[in-house]
């Protein structure tokens, strides 16, 4: 089973002037690039899909227990990195009453609630530490400071290689990278590399002057033949492998499984911090490793299955079909009882990185 990590990254913008524009950002909740501008979507609506709505047993809203323990895990680095980098005093000389925040990462349910309440009360510590309290900010909506938690690991797209019968890269009968041939990460990769350098280049230019941002990015923790191909199976990797059984009896075509995979990829330290350091904007800081308690309330096989429900029955709807998701993952819960592996929770871990752009 793969470990999932998560990495804070905080990036302090350097002073400068910066047109306050949006150029293609990554809205990578959905696995979607979203172009403003003379630009047009690059895939059709209906090929969106959101994490499960309401409030029932197979929500989001109450099968997030893990995103919500990344949050507060997470929550004394930010508080941490508001205190001991963000500059008040520049923000109050732009002439500007208003501190604006943005999550680049809420879905459906209330985790962006708790996650917005730790940074308005960091910031107003960071004004009453200064003297500032009658001078304290508006937190009105902008991009003082920009966060985004278990979001980046989501594609725009599935690369189109993957996909393509006369690519090397077609990875069929598999649904993902983890133990797929080498084209096949490699078409992954690069594709998650230009992701997080588009997103990086549209925060850029929203950040305001001194402004921050923190990541909470799920990642894998090594890779085999010194950074490769990922070779540990996954929990993607065992919903692959009742998509084939299913097709195997019949419930749908083979080929449905051969045009379907999982537009996730999980990367590592070593290369988020080779993509971020092509950026002109930021530079890395910091990086921390902690546990996620939230990943402990998921120590059943049926806690677990309706948890990745929650968070994969959209896209899998959307290719396959409504009426088979109960019949995926039942058996999807049988397979993964089978499999304690999956179900240890220290075989994940969460890394918390932090970085901050250096200053001229």
């Amino acid at each position: 089973m793969a470990q999932l990590y998560a990495m804070l990254n905080c990036f302090q913008y350097p002073r400068m002037s910066i047109r306050m524009t949006m150029s293609s950002p990554l809205d990578s909740r959905h696995g979607v690039q979203l172009n403003l501008g003379e630009q047009t979507m690059e895939r059709s609506l209906q090929n969106l899909y959101a994490m499960n709505g309401g409030e029932g047993p197979n929500s989001y809203a109450q099968n997030s227990s893990y995103q919500r323990g990344v949050v507060d895990v997470a929550k004394p680095i930010i508080e941490e990195e508001i205190a001991m980098k963000l500059d008040v005093k520049q923000l109050l000389s732009t002439n500007t009453k208003s501190f604006r925040i943005a999550d680049f990462g809420c879905s459906t349910g209330h985790n962006s609630f708790p996650a917005m309440q730790i940074i308005t009360e960091a910031v107003e510590k960071k004004f009453r530490t200064e003297g500032l309290n009658s001078q304290g900010p508006d937190f009105q909506a902008s991009l003082d400071f920009a966060y985004c938690s278990c979001a980046l690991n989501w594609l725009s797209e599935v690369p189109k290689a993957v996909a393509d019968h006369n690519s090397p890269a077609w990875n069929n009968g598999k649904v993902h990278y983890t133990e797929a041939r080498q084209e096949v990460f490699e078409a992954y990769s690069n594709h998650y590399a230009n992701n997080i350098g588009a997103f990086l280049d549209a925060r850029a230019q929203e950040l305001v002057q001194g402004g921050l941002m923190a990541l909470l990015v799920p990642a894998v923790p090594a890779f085999k033949n010194s950074g490769t191909s990922y070779t540990t199976p996954t929990e993607i990797d065992l919903i692959g492998s009742c998509l084939v059984d299913m097709a195997k009896k019949g419930r749908f075509g083979e080929e449905k499984v051969d045009s379907f995979n999982f537009p996730l990829y999980f990367t590592i330290p070593e290369e988020l911090k080779t993509i971020i350091g092509r950026s002109d904007n930021f530079n890395i800081e910091r990086m921390e490793i902690l546990n996620n308690p939230g990943k402990r309330t998921l120590r059943s096989a049926n806690a677990r299955a309706t948890y990745l429900r929650a968070v994969f029955e959209g896209l899998l709807i959307n290719h396959f079909g409504s009426e088979f998701m109960d019949e995926l993952f039942e058996l999807y819960t049988k397979k993964l009882a089978a499999s304690p592996h999956f179900l240890d929770p220290d075989n994940e871990k969460s890394i918390i990185y932090c970085s901050s752009q250096a200053q001229s």
